[in-house]
């Protein structure tokens, strides 16, 4: 099993009070043959249609030496196509880089492979993200000395807080062969993308991988949970395109999209598009059943019994959303707290987590579907005649 030591700063923190800890120096793990990229990510989710063109938008200053820029991107949910915007994040380790997730078109198809920290920048569909992910590796930063030293020619950053910056231009000191992604395409297989990585993204494929923080998991569910970064809602332009900080989407330091580019509009209704299986990875995904209408004065009993009967079944259902959610999000917590983290460990939880969300959507669409047999027959309005 691939291990990586390190030592979560953000529950050490908390932990001594919030004192500020530096992530432990990142130990190198043998590589063991490099398998192809979606090996990474057999759960991702596999859509119909391509995720909106990526906004254009200002990067947010850096707030802290040592973060690093995590780009925005489009991923899926309950209501279609959401955005979880742009923001810095504390590496978990000195040494490792941010591998952005990314779309790629697999035949009729879009896959989301999930981004990873690691050695070194694998490969993300030869997407240009902006401000450093130009398609192939990371030009925005780089390590020195257990510091990362930032590119002030493509990364805000205030020098008044930030002293480890240099100046390099990316066209003439990065190797971007083959991409030409100036159209803001948003998934892998598009035009100016690629769907092959090169030499280098296959070595990291290699090496071992570290799943997001839990700081990155928690922006990620807050986005989730904002309406106004739903495709449908803001057609392809989030007022909440960038922020300085994680989960913190309001204030300083939130940049919002430019009006530039076509508006989104999605091919189908949201409820007609689904994942293979169940859509829904965690119990917090599953969108919460609409609640039982009271009967009216003059419903009969049995439509009165039958009412309350739903409105059990209801409550129940919720309640138990609302339990297995309460243990995914521990054990999010407690893998996060862990000194050594792998990244196996973390797809096979994953995994777990979309089986029990699974069973237990099937489980209540059965229970619902039992009880709506029960369901006393309806009346004929008093102006009809009997048949």
């Amino acid at each position: 099993m691939r291990r990586l030591m390190l030592i979560s700063a953000i529950v050490l923190a908390s932990a001594l009070g919030g004192c500020l800890v530096a992530p432990v120096a990142y130990q190198p793990a043998p590589a063991p043959a490099a398998p192809p990229p979606e090996q990474y990510d057999p759960e991702a989710d596999q859509v119909s249609e391509p995720p909106p063109p990526i906004p254009v938008y200002e990067q947010p200053a850096c707030p802290v030496a040592g973060y690093i820029w995590t780009p925005g991107l489009w991923e899926w949910g309950p209501a279609g196509y959401f955005w979880v915007p742009g923001t810095w994040i504390e590496p978990p380790a000195v040494g490792l880089l941010w591998t952005p997730g990314y779309w790629g078109l697999a035949g009729a198809v879009y896959v989301f492979h999930r981004g990873y920290w690691g050695p070194q920048v694998g490969f993300y569909g030869g997407i240009n993200y902006g401000y450093g992910y130009v398609g192939s590796g990371y030009a925005g930063g780089r390590w020195v000395n257990n510091e990362f030293h930032y590119n002030t020619a493509v990364t805000n950053v205030n020098v008044t807080v930030v002293h480890n910056t240099y100046n390099q231009t990316i066209v003439n000191n990065i190797n971007v062969t083959n991409v030409t992604n100036v159209t803001h395409v948003s998934y892998a297989g598009g035009p100016g993308t690629r769907t092959q990585p090169n030499a280098a993204e296959v070595a990291a494929a290699g090496e071992a991988h570290v799943p997001p923080t839990s700081a990155q998991v928690q922006h990620t569910t807050t986005a989730r949970a904002n309406p106004q970064l739903a495709a449908t809602q803001n057609a392809g332009h989030p007022p909440i395109a960038a922020t300085a900080n994680a989960r913190e989407f309001s204030g300083a330091g939130v940049t919002a999209a430019k009006p530039v580019g076509p508006a989104y509009h999605p091919q189908t209704p949201p409820t007609a598009r689904t994942t293979p299986g169940t859509p829904f990875v965690h119990a917090r995904d599953v969108p919460q059943a609409e609640p039982v209408t009271s009967p009216s004065t003059s419903a009969s009993a049995e439509e009165q019994a039958y009412a309350r009967q739903q409105s059990e079944l209801h409550a129940r259902q919720e309640q138990e959303r609302q339990t297995l959610s309460q243990q995914q999000e521990r054990e999010h917590a407690s893998f996060a707290a862990q000194p050594t983290h792998d990244h196996q460990a973390y797809e096979t939880m994953e995994r777990q987590h979309q089986q029990q969300t699974s069973q237990m959507v099937k489980r209540q669409q059965h229970e619902r579907e039992q009880s709506a047999r029960s369901a006393p027959a309806q009346r004929s309005a008093p102006h009809e005649s009997p048949r």
